[in-house]
């Protein structure tokens, strides 16, 4: 790889280059890729409009730089590892010449139901080797992915492929998670009642749970394949892409309501991927890299699917969880497959912390040397236990701060290159250039200081639009500072330089490592019949990192506990399990300003405990509401 970093002399002197020269720079990264035919310009950018242009003219198939340029040198290297939910179930590996075989099969399944470039097919489908299958096949013939995580609702479903006005859905019969079976189809059956837009629906056998198959809509992948298979399997070229023609869409929670579909593009994500997966694991030929997050988040996108393919790489998936049969499983794995680096999250590492250390001691770990961590700012107790007990103080740990808008890392530490400080991200990856603003749009300059992160010039793998709502990308993004890049967390730059992430600064949670909107969970709870308002607030959580907290204004004559369940039921059917309260606290009124704002950060610092700082409570329309709350919280905690 021959644009990976090796030393912090080389480091310092590419961060250098990228920020004196970037076009320059960019542009030699990205001839270590396969263009079908090279771009003309490097870089065009605004960020008012915004409208940001990388390889602009270049064309391209990302495919082609995932697999079939690799074929020739290493086509019986594996490029996906699959472990399943259950240990004794027989794992499977396909090389790349496999999986290229299988993506050219499955995008004339693909073809055969009508899928044409630029369609959009939604994927809802559990962690199994046809998700990177039909993840592959769709950017193949140039159609837009929109991958949905199996935990999610119907309606979360519904929003999404309304959204985008996808033609074809992909799903299966269901899912394994843990001792848990997931009835992805009828999920989905739930969801089309309010789609218009689907033609087709494709089900993969997985787990054999009885479905619902509609006539002329629903077909069953197994049948689709056989259909090829008689057509002779014939080849599958891939479809020549514009350097800036949409990949995919992925869906993340926005501070108002309705998810937003952030864009990302063909050339600069593909050469992001690949560059930041290269240099921040440090990846060698040979090296197994397991990356423990679903598909259904960006992660999976960058760094188990794309980034790792693009480097000819071998990347194992995981169907389960990190506690089935027992808290071991992911060292397991590891001792199964003599796993080198291990990507997860923090709030994975609190939770296997919490089961004691029996459960990581008596396993063979010795393959490991690199450890990373994605989702959220890892805390230094567990940055600790993984660093001791996981990489037996022998393997740089790489904390990676990035989101789905940025396509790839943008601040983190390169493995045994750059310094690491336990709850830093350290220092930006070349090409990237953050900088601290105040309140009033200023930057703050020196070190030592807080304020809000913002990156001010472009980076490849950046978003580039929300889908069918360029306005919205630009209020989010790009109005709060002018020609900046508003990431919407808070950030300390220490006296040395290094970058540490403090949370968001909007309203959104970070639960789990994936984000969550206020407004979204709100909704959801209002929906309720005996729910009048709410709101909702993080709080410190020990194994989440922030947990959910409901201060809801329900109907007099309610069965609290009863109320509480159904609430609890009404998110999960409306969102999906990963947005459901931990606390529900009925209040009878919550601390507006006589506007008739809520204040959310009182409530957050009742949540948090942090009495003695509450502020100024006189402004409010009723002062006296602060009280009852603090008194049902004290109560609620007892």
């Amino acid at each position: 790889m021959s644009f990976q970093i090796k030393n912090f002399e080389e480091y310092q002197d590419a961060y250098k280059r990228s920020v004196d020269n970037p076009e320059q720079f960019w542009g030699e990264i990205a001839d270590n890729f396969f263009w079908k035919r090279k771009w003309n310009n490097v870089l065009n950018w605004n960020f008012t409009e915004p409208n940001i242009k990388w390889f602009d003219g270049g064309k391209l198939n990302i495919t082609e730089n995932c697999l079939d340029r690799h074929i020739y040198k290493n086509g019986d290297t594996p490029a996906i590892i699959w472990e399943p939910n259950d240990p004794s179930e027989a794992h499977r590996i396909l090389t790349y010449k496999q999986l290229l075989a299988k993506v050219e099969q499955f995008a004339n399944v693909l073809k055969n139901n009508n899928v044409r470039k630029g369609d959009r097919v939604c994927i809802y489908l559990p962690m199994v080797p046809e998700l990177v299958i039909a993840v592959l096949a769709c950017a193949r013939i140039g159609a837009i992915h929109s991958v949905v995580f199996g935990g999610f609702s119907a309606q979360s479903i519904a929003d999404r492929i309304n959204d985008a006005e996808c033609k074809l859905v992909i799903t299966s019969d269901g899912g394994f998670r843990g001792t848990k079976t997931l009835e992805l189809k009828s999920i989905v059956d739930d969801a089309l009642m309010q789609c218009k837009s689907v033609e087709k629906v494709i089900v993969l056998t997985r787990t054999r749970t009885p479905v619902s198959m509609i006539k002329g809509r629903d077909v069953w992948w197994e049948d689709e394949i056989k259909k090829v298979e008689t057509q002779g399997n014939p080849a599958c070229p891939a479809e020549e892409m514009d350097a800036e023609d949409t990949l995919f869409i992925l869906y993340t929670s926005g501070s108002t309501g309705k998810p937003k579909g952030v864009v990302h593009t063909t050339a600069g994500y593909m050469v992001y991927t690949g560059y930041t997966f290269a240099n921040t694991f440090q990846y060698k030929p040979g090296d197994v890299y397991f990356c423990t997050a679903d598909i259904g988040w960006i992660t999976g996108h960058s760094y188990i699917v794309y980034g790792p393919l693009s480097q000819g790489a071998t990347s194992l998936m995981f169907e389960g969880i990190p506690t089935f049969p027992d808290a071991g499983r992911y060292w397991d794995i590891v001792d199964k497959y003599k796993v080198n680096t291990i990507y997860t999250a923090p709030t994975a590492i609190r939770s296997l912390m919490a089961f004691g250390d029996s459960y990581v001691e008596n396993k063979d770990l010795s393959s490991l040397r690199v450890l990373g961590s994605v989702g959220e700012p890892i805390n230094e107790e567990a940055w600790n236990w993984y660093n001791e007990k996981v990489g037996k103080g022998k393997c740089p740990i790489v904390d990676t701060w990035w989101q789905t808008e940025n396509g790839g890392h943008l601040i983190t530490p390169i493995a045994g290159i750059t310094p690491q400080i336990p709850g830093y991200a350290m220092l930006p990856l070349p090409g990237v250039q953050p900088c601290l603003m105040d309140e009033n749009g200023n930057e703050i300059e020196g070190n030592d200081v807080s304020g809000n992160l913002c990156i001010k010039f472009p980076w490849p793998g950046m978003l580039r639009t929300t889908w069918g709502d360029h306005e919205r990308c630009r209020q989010t993004y790009f109005a709060t500072y002018k020609d900046m890049y508003f990431t919407g967390d808070g950030c300390y730059r220490s006296p040395e330089g290094y970058y540490r992430i403090t949370g968001r600064v909007d309203d959104v949670l970070n639960v789990s490592g994936h984000r969550i909107g206020t407004a979204e969970v709100e909704n959801a709870i209002n929906m309720h019949a005996d729910v009048v308002e709410s709101a909702i607030v993080g709080y410190p959580h020990p194994v989440k990192g922030q947990g959910i907290y409901a201060y809801v204004i329900a109907n007099h004559h309610i069965d609290a506990e009863k109320t509480r369940q159904d609430i609890l039921q009404t998110v999960t059917r409306l969102i999906g399990a990963i947005a459901k309260p931990d606390i529900i606290q009925f209040v009878t009124d919550l601390p507006k300003t006589r506007s008739g704002k809520i204040m959310r950060r009182i409530l957050r610092k009742v949540a948090e405990g942090e009495l003695s700082s509450l502020g100024d409570t006189s402004t409010l329309q009723d002062p006296t509401v602060v009280e009852a709350i603090i008194k049902g919280s004290k109560e609620f905690k007892k």
